[in-house]
């Protein structure tokens, strides 16, 4: 696949400015530069690089005559995380700062440490947490999202979510130094660990596995494993969810759905739809939507059957995208709802 070269010199913005300079330079006097710079400055400056792709050579020449010096090289420059880590690693900084600037760059979309944690299981956070002082439980709840907060305090036992809470209503501006402590704690004795925590339960890899495949291709692998194991082809299939388990969603998680969806996916899944579960999604519409929506799947006449499933596919992936975000709920049968009188 082809790359896009960068050759609008105009489009530029300082910071990028600065980093197609440095990556033009050679690694020595890149590690002079570096050397007067703080953490900050590096990281920044590093994540720029790294997300650079291909600068034309006009542009390189248009920046080193802004720069006072002339450059008459006619080579392209390629920013790339393998390049950066090249350059960080000749610029003299220590290799526990490296490793610190290029986890951020390759990062989960390069989110930073408070960002991550807004995607760790609120049982396992508070589990790790309430192990560790107040003051530092109060610095990284202030940190995460508020809602992410909630549901963590929630969780820890009173008298300790009581002296957190104390904690952060008495807290001011965190300096960096502190706040630099709390992460390097977190980085070290909690995410890099968290891979070993949170591996999966093989049956429930492989049935997600199964939800992305065609169906007659699913089909196949569970028949075989239903006569070489059949007990994990059973295990595997209630950890399955597909289309027809939509029947499961209550009406408000089924509209939620509805608005989420692309308008002209839908009436394709429908198209192979139990009359069950046209009718559930009939019925969270409103009367014009769904005659509208009749008559577009009339209007189709006969599709394949590939591109039904790909749609009904395509519906039961936002679905879960939804549930993991808790933004619809879906009934798995197992356990029993707790009911308010």
């Amino acid at each position: 696949m082809s790359v896009r070269v960068r050759d609008d010199y105009r489009s530029l913005s300082g910071p990028e400015k600065a980093a197609i300079f440095v990556l033009s330079l050679s690694e020595e006097h890149t590690a002079q530069i570096f050397s007067h710079m703080d953490d900050d400055e590096i990281l920044e400056l590093s994540q720029i690089i790294s997300g650079l792709g291909k600068i034309g050579p006009s542009v390189v020449e248009r920046l080193f005559i802004e720069f006072t010096e002339q450059m008459s090289s006619t080579s392209t420059l390629v920013g790339s995380q393998d390049s950066t880590e090249r350059m960080l690693t000749k610029s003299g900084l220590s290799q526990e700062k490296i490793d610190v600037i290029m986890e951020e760059i390759r990062g989960p979309a390069g989110r930073t440490m408070w960002e991550k944690l807004g995607n760790v299981n609120e049982e396992i956070l508070a589990n790790f947490l309430q192990k560790e002082y107040p003051q530092t439980v109060a610095v990284v709840l202030s940190k995460v999202s508020t809602d992410h907060a909630a549901r963590v305090l929630a969780i820890l036992p009173d008298g300790f979510a009581l002296e957190v809470i104390s904690r952060m209503l008495k807290m001011e501006t965190v300096q960096k130094e502190i706040l630099e402590e709390v992460e390097k704690t977190l980085r070290k004795e909690f995410m890099s660990n968290l891979a070993r925590t949170q591996r999966r339960d093989s049956h429930e890899l492989i049935a997600d596995i199964f939800n992305n495949m065609e169906r007659a291709v699913e089909t196949r692998f569970m028949e075989e494993l239903e006569k070489v194991t059949p007990d994990s082809a059973e295990k595997i299939r209630s950890l399955m969810f597909t289309f027809e388990d939509l029947l499961s969603l209550d009406p408000a998680s089924i509209q939620t759905v509805i608005r989420a969806v692309d308008k002209e996916k839908l009436p394709l899944a429908l198209k192979g739809a139990t009359d069950s579960l046209k009718d559930l999604f009939f019925d969270n519409m409103s009367e014009r939507a769904g005659k509208i929506m009749k008559e577009d799947m009339a209007a189709m006449g006969p599709v394949r059957l590939k591109e039904v499933e790909e749609s009904q596919q395509y519906i039961v992936t936002v679905t879960k995208d939804l549930e993991s975000r808790g933004e619809v709920t879906i009934n798995t049968g197992s356990g029993e709802e707790e009911m308010i009188a």
